[in-house]
């Protein structure tokens, strides 16, 4: 036999004692773990793990606590090894896991198809589109109603504010008046009480004045 008949062989034998010796391990009972591209929970996601996946570990050795690990389809991944066990799950839970995932399944169906409804009762034209429609200009008819009462509003606030100025700056002059009035009156009183006084000084005058004048005249008659 040749050597390369032989090499052929010594690889496949390689091969088939290096699967002997690795480890398997089991996606535990969850329902959905992920296999990331690398040993950290922030890296993408390579592929959703049903519970029960058989697992082909190729380094454990991590010290993040991720498995390197592969797929029977060859596609490698990490995986946190405390999700993972060296049984495979019961065919009960597994069943359990299938089922509940096939319900939820069912649930995102069932959520698709109520969500096309929904778009298309409101396309235009229908009459749920229509009614829309109408709503929606009334409730921008009724806005603007009340954001003009709400000018309206805010005008007589403010009217009302320089009313209230205007009855304050009123009062102030008025209350000026009065005290330039009393001022006024008061200085009346003097006026009238300074020209009393004069008066009263010349009628003291005159009452001296007079008399001796007409005893002057007397005498001059009387020397006729």
């Amino acid at each position: 036999m040749t050597v390369k008949k032989i090499l052929p062989l010594v690889l496949i034998a390689l091969a088939a004692i290096g699967a002997a010796h690795a480890e398997t391990v089991y996606v535990t009972d969850n329902l959905s773990l992920s296999l990331r591209s690398k040993p950290n929970n922030s890296s993408s996601i390579v592929k959703s793990l049903p519970s029960g996946t058989p697992l082909t570990v190729i380094d454990g050795k991590s010290k993040s606590g991720f498995l390197h690990v592969r797929l029977e389809n060859g596609i490698e991944g990490y995986i946190q090894s405390s999700y993972t066990k060296k049984e495979p799950p019961s065919s009960e839970l597994i069943e359990t896991s299938n089922k509940s995932l096939k319900l939820l399944q069912a649930e995102n169906m069932a959520l698709k198809a109520q969500l096309k409804m929904a778009k298309d009762a409101i396309t235009p034209g229908t009459s749920l589109e229509k009614s829309l429609a109408f709503e929606r200009d009334k409730l921008s008819l009724e806005l603007g109603e009340i954001k003009q009462a709400a000018a309206g509003v805010i005008q007589l606030k403010n009217d009302r504010d320089e009313l209230q100025e205007r009855v304050v700056n009123a009062e102030r002059e008025l209350q000026q008046l009065k005290l330039e009035n009393q001022a006024l009156k008061d200085t009346t009183n003097q006026d009238w009480f300074l020209y009393g006084g004069i008066l009263s000084f010349f009628s003291v005058i005159l009452g001296f004045i007079l008399p001796k004048l007409g005893w002057r005249r007397k005498s001059s008659w009387d020397s006729f």
